[in-house]
């Protein structure tokens, strides 16, 4: 999937975006003008803030400090598939907004989503990354026998459901120590890193794409916040073991 150079705070018309993205000539336009899009996997958000867009009406999009406060089509709900798409955990969603109809875009960034509200249309709260990103992170699970994960749960729109006790059956098995460095945030910082730690799905759910049943203990490894991103730096991820080979080759 190629890499797309947009720098926040800069400015884009449509037509850059068209150039950028290469989205071919008999591709351009329709969906594009109608505020959100999905192109080859990626989605992209055009809206106006502070006013009325181009169709006249003012959904009352604002910024609260560095966050977005933005609102779909008018008829718009968290149970559409294309709004599901949109907020799922691991999308990658290009966020452009604009003062005034007709004037060039400026990117936001990469959209995380921070809010969500059921309502009609939809309201969320986008939170961003300062620059884009060339690969997407796996879900983090934040909160998080055998459980079911991955199913579509309306209410938080995430495409694939985490269960909460899946994390805390993994560090109760593993500890809160890193499996590949060894790192182990409460003996570093104290209190304030007691029982902190990432949990690592051996097969990232984005790749699976429907509901399947996580084992704790088969399934997920607690690993510290760096090597999480190194297990994810390539496609496919590194293994547990491959990333250990690599540290002791260092």
């Amino acid at each position: 999937m190629p890499t797309y150079d947009f720098k926040v705070g800069e400015k884009y018309t449509r037509a850059d975006v068209y150039r950028i993205c290469e989205v071919p000539v008999e591709k351009q336009k329709g969906e594009w003008l109608t505020g959100y899009r999905v192109y080859e996997g990626r989605y992209f958000i055009f809206c106006t803030v502070g006013g009325a867009g181009r169709t006249g009406d003012d959904h009352g999009n604002h910024f609260i400090d560095e966050d977005l406060l933005w609102h779909g089509k008018s008829k718009s709900h968290i149970g559409q598939k294309s709004i599901i798409n949109l907020l799922a955990t691991g999308s990658e969603v290009f966020v452009f907004y604009r003062s005034h109809d007709r004037e060039p875009f400026s990117f936001a960034g990469l959209g995380t989503p921070k809010v969500i509200k059921e309502t009609q249309p939809v309201e969320v709260v986008w939170s961003f990354s300062k620059t884009p990103m060339t690969t997407s992170l796996p879900e983090e699970i934040s909160e998080p026998e055998r459980f079911i994960e991955g199913a579509v749960k309306t209410i938080t729109v995430n495409a694939y459901e985490r269960d909460p006790h899946a994390r805390q059956k993994c560090v109760e098995y593993y500890g809160f120590e890193c499996v590949v460095c060894g790192f182990e945030f409460e003996k570093f910082y104290g209190a304030l890193g007691k029982n902190f730690i990432h949990v690592h799905h051996l097969k990232p759910l984005g790749e699976i794409g429907k509901a399947y049943e996580v084992d704790p203990v088969k399934d997920l490894r607690p690993v510290c916040p760096n090597c999480h991103s190194m297990l994810h730096k390539q496609k496919p991820a590194l293994s547990i073991e491959e990333l250990k080979t690599h540290l002791k080759n260092q």
